[in-house]
C-alpha cells in the first residue's frame, strides 16, 4: 500500500528529453506535497522539484525552465518532464513525499551523454 515506483529513465544525448513517472499509493498521494529528487555518484541526494496537492510547483535553480513537475490525481501518479537535458543531469532520480519521506523506491537512472 505504501509504495513508490519510478520509471522512464534511460540514455539520451545532450539536448534530448525524457518523461519520468512515479506511481504511488492513494495513502501517499492524498494530502502530501510530492517531490522529485536525484543523486549523482559521489554526491548527496538533492531536491529537483516539488508539487502541492493544489498544483503549486517549485524547482531547483539548476533545472528551472527545463523541467516540469505535474500530477494526475486520478492515477495517483507524479511526472517529471525533462527537456534540454545536460550531462550534469545524469543521476538516479527518485520520487517521495516532500520532507516527510516514506521508504525510498529503486529510482530510475538518467544518463545524458554523446
Amino acid at each position: 500500500q505504501v509504495q513508490l515506483v519510478e520509471s522512464g529513465g534511460g540514455l539520451v544525448q545532450p539536448g534530448g528529453s525524457l518523461r519520468l513517472s512515479c506511481a504511488t499509493s492513494r495513502i501517499i498521494f492524498s494530502l502530501n506535497v510530492m517531490g522529485w529528487y536525484r543523486q549523482a555518484p559521489g554526491k548527496e541526494r538533492e531536491l529537483v522539484a516539488r508539487i502541492t496537492p493544489g498544483g503549486t510547483t517549485n524547482y531547483a535553480d539548476s533545472v528551472k525552465g527545463r523541467f516540469t513537475i505535474s500530477r494526475d490525481n486520478a492515477k495517483n501518479t507524479v511526472y517529471l518532464q525533462m527537456n534540454n537535458l545536460k550531462p550534469e543531469d545524469t543521476a538516479v532520480y527518485y520520487c517521495n513525499i516532500f520532507e516527510n519521506y516514506a521508504n525510498w523506491g529503486q529510482g530510475t537512472q538518467v544518463t545524458v551523454s554523446s
